[in-house]
Formats: structure tokens, sequence, C-alpha cells
């Protein structure tokens, strides 16, 4: 599964005309990351992405604002200390939640806490983390190997590494850079088939 995180600050042209190639070129989810908005003027862009969606059978995810996701009835990817923070009440609105792991001790708290799925990361070396090392494989291949819930690898991911993410267990990965930046969608989405 390829989930498609967005930036709109990395993005080439008009956003969600970006939105609408993704969705018509083959992305399994679009995770609307935009976490420097207020929650109005996301749940603003989140209308108008789910609109597009929908045309073309594309799952949305949102990222962090519960609230929206809550109104909209949309999945929600969150930072664990969010979800350390929800209450039984607050996840009974939510139709599905993530939590963004960074160790095997985050993966089993965010398990026990009733994570639906994980974004583990950052496997490979990633422009957006230039100062962080990247945990590699082997820390993938341990939160996988523990945990009973799908996770999904973030951070440099390359249509060349697809493999070696989906041989240390994991159920897809995430792609931010190349999905935003791309010139041409369609046949960046064709050069990630060949090596799926």
């Amino acid at each position: 599964m390829m989930i498609c995180v967005t930036n709109r600050k990395l993005c080439r042209g008009d956003f969600l005309e970006r939105i609408r190639q993704l969705a018509a070129g083959g992305a399994d989810v679009i995770l609307l990351r935009e976490k420097d908005l207020s929650p109005a003027a996301y749940t603003e862009l989140a209308e108008k992405c789910l609109a597009i969606c929908r045309e073309y059978s594309t799952a949305l995810w949102l990222n962090s604002f519960t609230g929206t996701a809550a109104a909209l009835q949309l999945p929600v990817q969150l930072p664990l200390s969010v979800l350390q923070e929800l209450t039984d009440a607050d996840k009974e609105k939510l139709p599905a939640f993530g939590a963004s792991v960074h160790s095997l001790a985050d993966a089993q708290l965010a398990e026990k806490l009733c994570a639906d799925w994980l974004i583990a990361g950052h496997i490979f070396p990633t422009s957006c983390k230039p100062d962080l090392p990247p945990r590699g494989l082997d820390f993938l291949r341990e939160i996988c190997s523990h945990i009973s819930v799908p996770v999904y690898a973030i951070g440099g991911i390359t249509p060349q590494r697809q493999a070696e993410v989906r041989q240390a267990g994991a159920s897809g990965c995430c792609v931010m850079s190349q999905m935003m930046q791309c010139p041409d969608v369609s046949a960046e989405f064709q050069n990630w088939r060949i090596y799926i």
C-alpha cells in the first residue's frame, strides 16, 4: 500500500490539482498532513480534498486534527503524544486512528492505546530530516515482528526500496517529496509500480 503524504510547501503547481492527480494516479491513501494550518483552514482544505478523493474512490486520512476527523468521519494520523491524551470518548468519535512511532517502546504503547496502524520512521536518509540519522531496516523489522497492527514505513522510501521495506514486514510505505515535486504524477506512479 502506498500512502501519499501531502506538503503544500513542496508542491509543484496548484495543490488541489496535485491532490486530483494523486487520487487519479493510484494512491491507496492520501494523508493530508498540513499541520501548520488553523483548525478552520485545515477543515476547509480537508473538505475540498475529500470531494476530490471521493470522485476517484481514494481514501483520505487526516493528520493531527481530531475535531475535523470526527466531524468528517475520516481516519486520522496522530503523534503519539496526542494519542496518549485522547480519552475513550474521544476515540469513539473517530472512525480509525494511527500513530507515528520512533521506537519499539513507542510502537508497543501505541498498540496498547488501540492504534489501528502505525507509521514508523524515518527509515532511510531524507532531506526532510537531514540532521537526524535514519533508524534503518533493522528498526523497522523489530517493530513489525512485535506489533500486530499494520506498520507503514516513512522516510527516504524510493521505488527501488519498496521491496526491502516489505521484506522487513511493513504493510506499505509513505511517500511525500517525490509525489509533491515530480513533474509528472502518472509517470511517477508507473515508476513505482515497476518495483512492486
